[in-house]
């Protein structure tokens, strides 16, 4: 049970892992050769049946290195354009089901949701990371160049999938959330800081890949974080390259990318959550750059679906920061 005390320590955290001093202009340059790569994607019908009221929609491109990558699309009929949430699932697993995604068509929203490279879903991987493949994606591409690591051309890929975004018919651009949960969570305030031009706000339940030193400061680096020990064990068991493969970590870290976010967003927290450490999650809340943010906290719950957070999006998604 969280105390009135520990909930006012918890308000406090600003963040433990270093952030490089180049942040800002190494995903600059990231996104640069993002964009540089041309585009190449289809729509096609999907395997579900059609319905008069929704268009269930595969849609394939591709991403850096050429990879043949995969997104479920769901797009509302509609006389005129119809907004867009971009939804990024969590670890590991791919995309949620159709059923599930409904939900946003059902609300007017078209709803893309991308299958993570290596995840389990139709999305190719097309691998040439440097260093340890065996556990956990966090630390894929660790022992290599920065620019190298999983989560970085995950989220290069996701940028070439926000300028297909703009270009497919029927969509109002002008409205375009971001949910995610989890793994989907910090994918998605990644999506809110490096495209900034195109989200318009974004609804974030208790975001992984957040502050891994504390992480493993606390001794929670397990289940999902369960990289960072493996890593720990097999490749630096003196310790001695910790503070170095920190920081390089620190270029894939939510913490980092919570200052180049603008957009309204609603975040939630479930107080009895032993999978992201809450002092992680406060502490990617407090270090949003926008001034338009509500946390929503929920003691009875952990690290699982929180159906009042569900009903708050209605909402948020519609109305945005208007609290």
């Amino acid at each position: 049970m969280i105390t009135p005390q520990m909930l006012k320590e918890l308000e406090s955290c600003t963040g433990t892992n270093e952030i490089p001093a180049d942040f800002d202009a190494f995903w600059a340059d990231r996104m640069a050769e993002a964009d540089a790569v041309q585009l190449d994607y289809k729509v096609v019908p999907s395997d579900v049946p059609a319905y008069p009221t929704c268009e269930y929609l595969d849609l394939w491109f591709r991403g850096m290195g050429g990879a043949r990558l995969y997104a479920r699309y769901l797009k509302p009929v509609s006389a005129g354009p119809v907004p867009l949430v971009l939804r990024f699932h969590g670890y590991p697993g791919r995309t949620r089901s159709w059923w599930e995604n409904s939900s946003f068509a059902g609300l007017g929203f078209a709803d893309i949701t991308m299958d993570n490279p290596g995840q389990g879903g139709r999305s190719q991987d097309v691998g040439g990371f440097c260093g340890p493949t065996v556990s956990g994606h966090l630390i894929t591409g660790l022992e290599g160049d920065p620019k190298g690591m999983y989560y970085v051309r995950l989220h290069q890929d996701i940028r070439i999938l926000c300028r297909i975004v703009r270009q497919l018919p029927g969509l109002d651009t002008s409205l375009v959330c971001v949910y995610g949960d989890s793994q989907g969570g910090g994918v998605g305030l990644a999506t809110c800081a490096l495209n900034p031009d195109l989200v318009t706000r974004a609804g974030i339940l208790y975001p992984f890949l957040s502050d891994y030193r504390e992480v493993w400061e606390l001794g929670q680096d397990q289940i999902a974080y369960e990289g960072l020990r493996y890593y720990s064990r097999w490749f630096d068991a003196d310790g001695s390259r910790a503070d170095q493969k920190f920081r390089q970590l620190g270029y894939v870290d939510t913490l980092g990318f919570a200052h180049m976010v603008r957009c309204p967003v609603l975040f939630g927290s479930g107080l009895s959550d032993d999978v992201c450490p809450l002092p992680t999650q406060f502490a990617v809340y407090n270090a949003l750059g926008t001034q338009h943010k509500r946390h929503l906290l929920y003691p009875d719950f952990g690290h699982e679906e929180i159906q009042a957070f569900d009903d708050e999006l209605i909402n948020f998604f519609w109305k945005g920061g208007e609290w």
